[in-house]
């Protein structure tokens, strides 16, 4: 199991994101619990970034929306970056 880690950024991505999208909770909310469970699960689509982003990682939140963040699998550690739209998130 591991724990998620809010940063404030990622806090405030994420209510706004909800209020933008709020057909999306409870596919984020389902998202995050299984992060939570074990974020190498196929159905998260787990992926490392790279170029500026090298050494993050994403989950799929449907096709469009993503959510970034940072894997430290020696701690058990997620820390959540960013949600939002595909280029959103990879800027």
């Amino acid at each position: 199991m591991f724990e998620l880690e809010w940063t404030p950024s990622f806090i405030k991505s994420a209510k706004r994101f909800a209020k933008q999208h709020p057909e999306l909770k409870k596919k984020i909310a389902t998202a995050l619990l299984a992060l939570e469970q074990d974020p190498f699960q196929s159905s998260l689509k787990l992926h490392g970034l790279s170029g500026s982003m090298k050494g993050l990682h994403a989950i799929r939140i449907t096709y469009s929306y993503r959510i970034t963040l940072v894997l430290k699998i020696s701690e058990h550690v997620i820390t959540l970056l960013d949600i939002g739209d595909h280029d959103g998130v990879y800027r």
